[in-house]
């Protein structure tokens, strides 16, 4: 069989033996569809043998590369001595250590094993300390595959404000009746609806950059007073920015302290690690040593914090916080994305690149400013899919009408590289 039988042979398996055959949501043609065989660096190569310069990153995790010799290295050293074992370890601890003294707002720690689980669990834990049961969240954030997250994530019109629309089949209307939902970036709309039923909010969750979206000046702030003032609990859901914008995250980048935080991806190097980092006070209600079982959150899962996951991420975090580390991200991805929109326009498209340099989006739309999720809807996603199937037909690793990560391992030639492809993709589109 050769390499190509053999990916065809495996994709026809994960067609009938995985649920939607792959992992999600994303799917791809079928003459574009893939089996990662391996990484290394800033490239992954399929069981076909195909080479592809990495803009995906797995969803952002993969922030060193792959196969990042410090992480392979203190995760290889760990593996013999035990993978898991619920009690406290050392590495967990210094990890915890770690992430106090880098972010602003933290204290403590407390790990769960991804994203979703740390939104899910911070939404929890605002609710044990408030004593309230509302919740409110920004038109278009992504927060998770939880129930709560689940509401006005993806909307093709605006919002019944404060009420959305659930994005999923399968999420109760009941839980939707403590969601409140405003849009992005518009400060006096978002302020007046946490005035209006601070008596019934135990949080504010916000992505600090939504998406793509950069924060308008103000706006973080103006969230910041209206919940301190009500005592709200104000959460940044940082599990793309931590570590990545900046070596504190958005607090620092933007110079606004939540009261707890949700990381993830980047700072396991790859491995299902998340956390919510913060006040000490709030992140009380989880201690079993202060306060009596019925009073305290629970938030326990089996492999939180495990040996492995801590190991790689206390790789990761020393690996991040080298000189250099933000100045490369800065300069790779402005050459990219001033690049991008460069080759676009040479073409006659309407392109932006909305984001941060270390994580942005296209979007083929002449809408200026992009300021909310109703602006990114003005974005022709059937050229954003096109151009997109062009670059992976070219080599390149892409999540169609999503967001373009880049890690250490990407090079001035890898830019290079991916110009030429960009340009030649963007030929194509106006060819035919």
């Amino acid at each position: 069989m050769t390499p190509a039988q053999q990916q065809t042979q495996l994709l026809n398996d994960a067609g009938k033996y995985l649920a939607g055959g792959g992992t999600g949501l994303f799917v791809l043609p079928a003459e574009l569809n893939l089996i990662v065989a391996r990484g290394e660096g800033s490239r992954v190569w399929d069981v076909a043998g195909r080479e592809y310069i990495d803009y995906h990153l797995s969803s952002g995790p993969a922030l060193l590369g792959h196969g990042h010799p410090a992480i392979t290295k203190s995760v290889t050293e760990q593996l013999p001595k035990g993978t898991t074992f619920f009690f406290l370890n050392e590495h967990e601890i210094e990890l915890g250590k770690k992430l106090v003294e880098a972010i602003p707002c933290g204290e403590v720690v407390h790990y769960t094993g991804s994203g979703t689980e740390a939104t899910f669990y911070a939404l929890r834990i605002a609710r044990a300390w408030t004593k309230r049961n509302k919740v409110l969240k920004f038109e278009g954030a992504w927060h998770g595959m939880h129930d709560y997250g689940l509401w006005g994530t993806v909307p093709s019109n605006p919002s019944d404000y404060p009420h959305a629309n659930p994005d999923s089949v399968g999420v109760p209307s009941e839980t939707g009746e403590t969601v409140l939902v405003t849009p992005f970036n518009e400060t006096e709309q978002a302020v007046a609806m946490i005035e209006q039923n601070a008596k019934d909010l135990a949080a504010v969750i916000v992505e600090p950059l939504q998406r793509v979206l950069l924060p308008e000046p103000g706006f973080l702030e103006a969230i910041r007073e209206v919940t301190r003032k009500h005592k709200i609990v104000l959460i940044f859901d940082e599990i793309v920015t931590g570590f990545r914008i900046a070596w504190g995250g958005a607090q620092e980048k933007y110079g606004v302290v939540p009261d707890i935080a949700c990381y993830g991806k980047s700072m396991s190097g790859g491995f299902p690690l998340a956390a919510i980092v913060g006040n000490g006070e709030i992140m009380s209600v989880l201690d079993a040593r202060s306060r009596p079982k019925a009073e305290v959150v629970w938030a326990t899962n089996t492999l939180n914090g495990n040996p492995i996951c801590a190991a790689a991420g206390l790789a990761a975090i020393d690996a991040l916080s080298q000189p250099g580390v933000y100045e490369h991200f800065h300069h790779i991805g402005s050459r990219l994305r001033k690049g991008m929109v460069e080759a676009g326009e040479k073409y006659g498209f309407a392109v932006q690149a909305p984001g941060d340099d270390a994580v942005w989006g296209v979007r083929f739309t002449d809408r200026k400013p992009l300021r909310t999720w109703m602006d990114l809807t003005t974005a022709d996603k059937k050229l954003g899919w096109r151009w997109a199937i062009e670059l992976m037909k070219r080599g390149l690793l892409v999540n169609p009408n999503e967001k373009f990560y880049i890690s250490t391992a990407h090079t001035d030639a890898d830019v290079d590289q991916t110009l030429n492809i960009v340009d030649d993709a963007f030929a194509a589109m106006r060819k035919g």
